[in-house]
């Protein structure tokens, strides 16, 4: 029996989405934008010239990218003409651009709702929520109150923390409630103890996420640790992974899987520090996952590390690396398995501000044919992996094969 790879490129999306004008993202375009800024020679920090990902282009990612943005990449194949492939391009149905939702709907359970995102003011959180924040730590007060970059939140209040004890607490455009703090002073498990305090409050809100964010060195060296942790409010009904739980079938969750569906039927974690280290995980697997297997795995640095921080040339370099690492990985998939490629939103680095785009997404299949499949929403990329499996079709979406 085969195994289904579903592996989400986070925020690599394409351009395209037909609402982006009311998410503020008109001419929003993560892979087209940096693919432009490449062949124009204004992304040459630590590589040159063209964006390259022959690998992924082989199975019709410039096709699906044209496809979403009506507008070619330079250097990919825009016609689908050679691709190796089955490739689309899917819309996200549900509201929002984050994390969450992207996921549950690549996994067949779209988000009918709005998220509670706080606002861009000082302070950001409601004065009974921040006194409930300090209850938790058991502090007199919190730190921060605002949005503001992880990394720039910690190394302006990283000092102040350490004498006062007090945790940092912020936000950003997404729906999550930050709490950063020093592993050795404040404690990691006192950190993970108030996030779970704070976290049924916060869910009941419609908060997506309280997220944990240990750091740890002295002032002016301030680093964040791989030991984040994300408590998430779990999917409002059964998703692609429940079903194959449900169904006696092995689930693999590779990177921050756990934490976006809540630890629920999520299976054995597979954990590491970075996007190298989780691909060395999936190249693990697709030796070892047992027969008809479920591998559900996030790379999350292209969103975390470079499309956030608004580095164009980072984003390149990353998709180039994983675009290489792909070579590698697809032959090693047995006969009966599949590959999906695709991402939960966008995170264009051109664009304004630090936030999520809205975007369409690449849906690319290794191991089913090659050719078109059109256009497509999210919750048709977990219709299609149950449809694999011999699992019961999720409530959403439709088979693309």
């Amino acid at each position: 029996m085969g195994r289904a790879f579903l592996i989400v490129l986070d925020s690599v999306g394409i351009g395209g989405a037909p609402d982006a004008t009311a998410y503020g993202d008109a001419g929003a375009d993560t892979l087209g934008n940096i693919a432009r800024a490449c062949a124009a020679g204004r992304a040459e920090s630590g590589r040159a010239g063209r964006l390259r990902m022959p690998v992924l282009d082989a199975l019709g990612l410039g096709a699906s990218a044209a496809l979403a943005s009506g507008r070619a990449l330079p250097g990919f194949d825009a016609t689908g003409a050679r691709a190796q492939g089955r490739w689309g391009a899917a819309v996200e149905t549900s509201r929002g651009k984050d994390t969450p939702s992207g996921h549950w709907e690549i996994a067949g359970q779209p988000v009918d709702w709005d998220w509670t995102v706080f606002p861009d003011r000082v302070p950001a959180f409601p004065p009974d929520l921040a006194a409930a924040a300090a209850e938790a730590a058991g502090t007199a007060g919190i730190l921060g109150n605002c949005r503001a970059s992880g990394t720039e939140i910690i190394a302006r209040l990283g000092e102040e923390h350490l004498r006062t004890g007090w945790p940092i607490c912020y936000t950003s455009a997404d729906s999550v409630f930050q709490i950063a703090a020093h592993e050795g002073a404040f404690g990691l498990e006192r950190l993970m103890a108030m996030c779970a305090a704070l976290a049924p409050r916060l869910h009941a809100m419609r908060v997506g996420r309280v997220i944990a964010r240990p750091f740890t060195g002295a002032p002016g060296a301030f680093a964040r640790t791989a030991n984040r942790r994300d408590f998430a409010l779990p999917p409002p009904a059964p998703t692609l992974l429940d079903l194959a739980v449900a169904a006696g079938r092995a689930v693999h969750s590779v990177g921050k899987i756990g934490d976006i569906f809540a630890h629920r039927a999520t299976g054995t974690l597979h954990k590491a520090p970075d996007d190298a280290g989780l691909m060395a995980c999936l190249d693990a697997l697709a030796a070892s996952a047992e027969a008809g297997a479920l591998i559900v795995a996030n790379l999350v640095e292209f969103d975390s590390l470079y499309g956030h921080r608004r580095d164009v040339a980072g984003y390149a370099r990353a998709l180039e690396a994983a675009d290489a690492w792909a070579g590698r990985f697809l032959p090693r998939l047995g006969p009966g398995d599949i590959a999906i490629f695709t991402a939960d939103h966008g995170n264009d680095p051109t664009a304004p501000g630090t936030d999520h785009t809205r975007e369409r997404v690449p849906v690319l299949i290794a191991g089913a044919g090659a050719g078109p499949l059109g256009p497509c929403v999210l919750a048709d990329v977990g219709a299609t992996v149950a449809a694999h499996l011999g699992l019961p079709r999720p409530a959403h979406g439709r088979n693309l094969l």
